[in-house]
C-alpha cells in the first residue's frame, strides 16, 4: 500500500509539472489537486488519531525540486476556517534573511508553522529548523541539551544514503549535507555550542547546570542556542529577542547578520530588523507582499509605493467620474455628442476590464492614552544608602543614592540577573532594603507593569467584567472607555479573555494600571507581544504623559523614543551611562568582539 506521504508528494510534484506547463490556469487545477490530497490525507489521519488539524494550506511549488531557492505559487492559508493568505506567492532565496512583518492576528506565526511543518511543498533536501519551544528540562546540562543533535544528525546520514543512490551521485546537494555533518563533528562541537551559549548570556557554570534547574526563559534561550549549533537550510525564529537581555540581542543580531542559508524572523523590534533583514515580507489584506532591504528601507519604499498607488487611484476616479457625468449629460444628446458619450462609455468599460487600482489599505493606527495626573512636590521616591540582597552574604546592591521624579524618564540595563526587576520591587516596596532607606511621597501612586501579570488574569472573564471587578462601584461606559484608550473596542471588551491574543491581553492591563491613575510608571518588558505600531502607540502616549517612567526592555528603538537616561546596573551599583541608548548598543558590540 503507498504511503500518505508519497501520495502527499506525487501530488505535489503533479503540481509543481502542471504550473510549468500549463501557468495560471493549469497551476491552479493543480492546486485543487493538492488540495483535494491533504484533505483526503487529513479525514484519513483524523479517523486513526481522532485529531483533525484547524490549518489548511496550499501551494504549488514552482522552482526546481533542487534548488537551493523556493517559489511557491498560489498559496494560501486558512486557520479555524478563516482566510490568512489568499492566492498568493512565497518566495524565498538562499542567502537572504526575510523580515516577516503584519499586524497582531494577521497570521505571521501560522505560516511559520505551516513551513515548519512541511505543510506547503518545501523540498526534500532543504531541511528546516522552526523554534517554537523551549528545550525540556532534564538531567542534561545545557551544553549537553544544544550538542544533543543526534536525531538531526540521523536525519542527515539518511539523506545522504538516499543522494548516493541517485543516478548523478547526489551532486551539490550531497556535499551541503556533508558540510551539516561536518559541522556537528564531535571534535569541534563543544567548542562551537560554548561560543554560542556564551554569546547567549551562559557562563561556564551555567553552561555546566542541567536544564531543569533553568527557568522557562533561559531554557527558550537553549533552544534557540541549539538552532544556531544546527544550522540549518531554514531557520524559522518566532520574537527570538523575548527572553534576552540587550547585550545577547547585541550579539544575536551580529551573529544572524551573517547567516548565510535561510532565515525567516518575526520580531516586533525595528532595531534588530534593521541589523538583520536582507528583505521584508509584509502580510497585508491575505497578501505576501515582498521588499527589498531592511525596515527602514522598506517603511520608505512602501511609502513611495502608496504615494504613487494613490496618486493613479485619485486619477483613475477623476477620469471615472468625469466619464460618467458626460454619458449621462450627453448620453441622449445630438447625435454628435451621443456618438462622443458611446465613446467614453467605451473607454470606461475597458479601463474596468484592464483592472483600476485599488485604494490604498492603512493599517489601523492604534492610540493609547495615559491621564495625566498632575505634580507631586519632590522628592517622591528617594532611595538613601540603600543595600539589598537575598541573603546578607549576597548583596546584588550596595549603599544605592539617587531619586525618581515625576519628570525622570529612566531606561534600566545590564545584564540578565544584575537586578533590574529586583530594583522595582524595591521601588513599589515589595522589597525592603536591608539597609538604608526608600522614601516615598504620601500621596505617591506606582503602578508596574511586567510580563507575568497577564498569568493573573481570569481568562474565563471578558476585559470589561475584569476592569468592573478590579474598580467597583463604576459606571459600565466609564470602563468601556477605559479601555478603549487602549485600542480594544466593540466585541474584544465583552468576549472571554482567553479568545483574545497574548498583545490584546497586554492591552487589557495596560488599561487597568492606567486607571490607577499613576504619577510614576515602572515597565519590566512591556513590549512582549505587542506588534511594530502598537509599541509606536504606546511610546506615543508615555511622550504625552506627564508623569515619571522606569523602564526595562529589550528594545533599542523603545527605548530611544521614551527615556531621557540610561542607568545601568552593574557590580552592585547603578550608574548613570553618558550617552544616548545608541551609544549604550555600540558599547555592547565592541564588547561582543563580533564585527563585520
Amino acid at each position: 500500500m503507498v504511503s500518505e506521504a508519497s501520495k502527499k508528494k506525487a501530488a505535489q510534484k503533479k503540481a509543481a509539472a502542471a504550473a510549468k506547463r500549463g501557468g495560471k490556469a493549469a497551476a491552479a487545477a493543480a492546486k485543487k489537486a493538492v488540495a483535494r490530497n491533504e484533505t483526503v490525507e487529513k479525514v484519513e489521519h483524523g479517523m486513526e488519531g481522532l485529531v483533525i488539524s484547524d490549518r489548511t494550506c496550499t501551494g504549488v511549488l514552482c522552482s526546481h525540486p533542487l534548488s537551493r531557492d523556493i517559489r511557491i505559487e498560489s498559496l494560501s492559508l486558512t486557520f479555524h476556517g478563516h482566510d490568512l493568505i489568499v492566492d498568493s506567492e512565497l518566495e524565498l532565496n538562499y542567502g537572504r534573511r526575510y523580515g516577516l512583518l503584519g499586524l497582531n492576528g494577521c497570521g505571521k506565526s501560522t505560516l511559520l508553522t505551516s513551513i515548519g511543518q512541511r505543510e506547503l511543498p518545501i523540498p526534500e533536501h532543504m531541511d528546516i529548523f522552526h523554534l517554537t519551544r523551549e528545550i525540556e528540562a532534564s538531567d542534561m546540562s545545557s551544553l549537553e541539551a544544544v550538542m544533543n543533535c543526534d536525531e538531526e544528525r540521523l536525519k542527515l546520514e539518511e539523506e545522504a544514503e538516499r543522494l548516493i543512490g541517485q543516478d548523478d551521485g547526489g551532486g551539490e546537494a550531497l556535499e551541503r549535507v556533508y558540510e551539516r555533518l561536518e559541522a556537528m563533528d564531535a571534535s569541534t562541537a563543544e567548542k562551537r555550542a560554548a561560543e554560542i551559549l556564551n554569546g547567549l548570556g551562559f557562563n561556564k557554570k551555567m553552561q555546566e547546570k542541567k536544564t531543569r534547574d533553568f527557568s522557562g526563559g533561559w531554557r527558550m534561550r537553549i533552544a534557540l542556542a541549539r538552532a544556531l549549533f544546527m544550522n540549518p537550510t531554514i531557520l524559522l525564529l518566532d520574537e527570538p529577542t523575548n527572553h534576552l537581555d540587550l547585550e545577547a540581542c547585541v550579539w544575536l543580531e551580529e551573529t544572524l547578520k551573517k547567516f548565510e542559508r535561510i532565515l525567516v524572523v518575526v520580531s516586533h523590534s525595528q532595531d534588530f530588523l534593521n541589523g538583520v533583514c536582507t528583505n521584508i515580507i509584509h502580510m497585508q489584506n491575505k497578501k505576501l507582499k515582498f521588499y527589498t532591504g531592511n525596515f527602514d528601507q522598506y517603511v520608505q519604499t512602501r511609502s513611495e509605493l502608496e504615494e504613487n498607488q494613490m496618486k493613479q487611484y485619485k486619477w483613475e476616479q477623476d477620469q471615472i467620474a468625469s466619464m460618467k457625468e458626460y454619458i449621462a449629460r450627453f448620453g441622449h444628446g445630438s447625435a454628435k455628442l451621443a456618438r462622443q458619450a458611446q465613446s467614453k462609455e467605451k473607454t470606461l468599460a475597458k479601463m474596468e476590464r484592464g483592472g483600476l487600482t485599488e485604494k490604498v489599505t492603512r493599517d489601523k493606527v492604534l492610540v493609547f492614552r495615559f491621564t495625566d495626573v498632575g505634580k507631586l512636590p519632590p522628592p517622591v521616591l528617594q532611595f538613601v544608602e540603600v543595600s539589598f540582597g537575598y541573603t546578607p552574604d549576597n548583596l546584588i546592591y550596595k549603599k544605592l543614592d539617587f531619586g525618581v521624579h515625576l519628570d525622570s524618564r529612566v531606561a534600566l540595563v545590564g545584564p540578565n540577573g544584575a537586578g533590574k526587576s529586583t530594583l522595582l520591587k524595591l521601588m513599589t516596596g515589595e522589597l525592603v532594603p536591608l539597609d538604608g532607606m526608600v522614601r516615598r511621597h504620601n500621596h505617591l501612586r506606582i503602578a508596574q507593569f511586567h510580563q507575568h501579570l497577564a498569568e493573573k488574569l481570569d481568562l474565563e472573564m471578558s476585559a470589561l467584567t475584569y476592569m468592573m471587578t478590579e474598580y467597583p462601584g463604576n459606571e459600565e461606559e466609564r470602563m468601556r472607555a477605559a479601555i478603549g484608550r487602549f485600542g480594544l473596542t466593540g466585541k474584544a471588551q465583552v468576549m472571554p479573555m482567553k479568545n483574545l491574543s497574548d498583545g490584546q491581553r497586554s492591552r487589557v492591563i495596560f488599561a487597568w494600571l492606567a486607571y490607577r491613575q499613576p504619577h510614576i510608571l515602572l515597565l519590566d518588558e512591556p513590549t512582549n507581544h505587542l506588534d511594530i505600531e502598537t509599541i509606536d502607540s504606546l511610546a506615543d502616549a508615555l511622550n504625552d504623559w506627564d508623569g515619571g517612567l522606569v523602564l526595562v526592555s529589550h528594545d533599542f528603538r523603545l527605548i530611544n523614543q521614551v527615556a531621557h537616561e540610561i542607568w545601568v546596573c552593574e557590580n552592585q551599583a547603578v550608574t548613570r551611562w553618558d550617552g544616548d541608548i545608541m551609544a549604550f548598543k555600540e558599547h555592547l558590540r565592541s564588547k561582543s568582539g563580533l564585527f563585520d
